[in-house]
């Protein structure tokens, strides 16, 4: 492997400048149009009962299409490795749609552009709600974005599935009941987080970096349920309008912090790590999995440093950051999901590297369609809150979800990892916990289930 140089000290003050045109230095070839429908025509026959005739049983839902609706980043601050999700699920959804779609209806995928931006999001959202007439909004990213809708959502009756961020306050269905989460949340992860830290840095100083909303907060509470706060020596916090991170990073050096917890997006994640290296300070990084791709962190590693006229090696950068994970790791050839979602990644989404982001698209959108399959023949909105309310299978994620008429949580657990050679290397079992300080984090006893041979899932 090419040895990588130190990163030069004038590099820092040309990052900030640069840093919010990151998406055109992602590592990926991320898309710079507004929408895409991610639909192929449907090869097959329908996969439900055929007693019924395909009727337009919904807004947004006709004899032979349903359409959904989402805001990315494509642009803006949290576009690098972001940006590469939508296009994933639409990958899946155009490999099920020439597979017979769902019950003999292809998906149609339009996603808008919302830069990070919650005005922005606002925007978008309202357009495929109330001009697109969208079924359901599927996947939205972001804490901050999303939220600037969430209320909207339930107000018009519309499924708000799946929203990419681990937020707990997804999980109000007396209030929003339309609304569920899919991943780790931030709190469940902050404590699966803090537990490793507090048993493998016993003694040691702590110093979090977090996003100043709640994502960043839901992780630091997850933090302090397991870290005693006594190891906890600084708390710095960023926002994700101002690139400048080293009045930040200067005070977690000054408090002499030898492990830095970090809840980031992947640029601000890049920013500490290179803003530490101007600073002459190399604390030990455990970064949440929002902002510790490995391909996509190495990829901005090198942008950034080249904007500041360096050269690094961006896989050694990331060598023995500890993150988790909620989904199987690249890194497992025998695992039956990696071997799926290789495969309609080469197929449908060729472009883009086979990365965390890659794998998060395809991955939830498999769960959409369990969801959309559970929902029935011709569902209503209200069957697909009422099929994801009944419980959903565990498909590709390590962990159960926490579906239920009182829960609107995603996934409820994660495994310890450390990144090495630009990949992740799992390190201990699956831990699974709540998002009560007192509750327990424990081993998870059951398995993975394997993927379907077709790769759709059973009705």
């Amino acid at each position: 492997m090419k040895r990588s140089n130190r990163f030069r000290a004038p590099a820092i003050a040309v990052l900030a400048a640069a840093a919010l045109a990151v998406a055109a230095c992602s590592s990926s070839s991320s898309p710079s149009s507004s929408s895409t429908g991610g639909s192929s025509p449907a090869a097959g026959a329908s996969s439900g009962s055929a007693s019924a005739p395909l009727t337009a049983s919904a807004p947004g839902i006709t004899s032979t299409s349903i359409l959904i609706g989402s805001h990315q980043p494509l642009t803006g601050p949290a576009a690098p490795g972001y940006s590469e999700i939508a296009p994933a699920s639409a990958a899946y959804f155009s490999y099920v749609n020439a597979h017979g779609g769902v019950y003999g209806r292809d998906i149609d995928y339009k996603y808008l552009d919302d830069a990070y931006n919650p005005t922005q999001t606002a925007t978008v959202v309202r357009q495929l709600v109330l001009q697109d007439n969208v079924y359901a909004i599927f996947d939205g990213l972001g804490t901050p974005t999303h939220l600037a809708v969430e209320s909207f959502l339930n107000a018009q009756k519309v499924p708000d599935v799946f929203v990419a961020s681990g937020c707990d306050c997804w999980d109000q269905p007396t209030t929003d009941p339309e609304t569920f989460g899919w991943q780790l949340d931030y709190i469940r992860e902050g404590k699966i987080l803090g537990q490793y830290i507090a048993q493998h840095f016993k003694g040691k100083k702590i110093g979090y970096f977090y996003q100043d909303d709640e994502f960043g907060m839901d992780g630091v509470k997850g933090l302090d349920d397991e870290i005693p706060s006594s190891m906890v020596v600084s708390r710095q916090s960023y926002v994700d309008t101002n690139v400048n991170v080293a009045p930040q990073v200067a005070a977690l050096r000054a408090s002499g912090a030898q492990v830095v917890v970090s809840f980031s997006i992947p640029a601000f994640t890049a920013l500490l790590k290179l803003t530490s290296l101007k600073l002459g300070f190399s604390p030990t990084l455990v970064v949440s999995n929002v902002g510790s791709d490995p391909i996509t962190l190495s990829g901005l590693l090198e942008s950034f440093a080249k904007q500041g006229g360096a050269t690094v090696n961006g896989n050694s950068l990331t060598d023995g950051i500890i993150t988790d994970s909620y989904a199987p790791s690249l890194g497992d050839a025998g695992n039956s999901w990696i071997a799926l979602f290789k495969k309609v990644h080469a197929e449908y989404d060729a472009k883009a590297p086979f990365d965390g982001n890659v794998l998060y698209g395809m991955g939830v959108a498999y769960t959409f369609v369990q969801a959309m399959l559970a929902a029935g023949r011709n569902p209503t909105r209200a069957d697909l809150v009422n099929a994801i309310n009944a419980g959903l299978p565990q498909g590709p994620l390590v962990a159960p979800y926490a579906y239920s008429m009182t829960d609107h949580d995603g996934v409820t657990g994660a495994y310890i990892g450390v990144i090495n050679n630009g990949a992740l290397t799992p390190e201990g079992p699956v831990l699974t916990t709540d998002t009560s300080a007192t509750g327990a984090i424990t081993p998870y006893t059951g398995t993975q289930p394997t993927a379907p041979a077709s790769g759709i899932p059973a009705p």
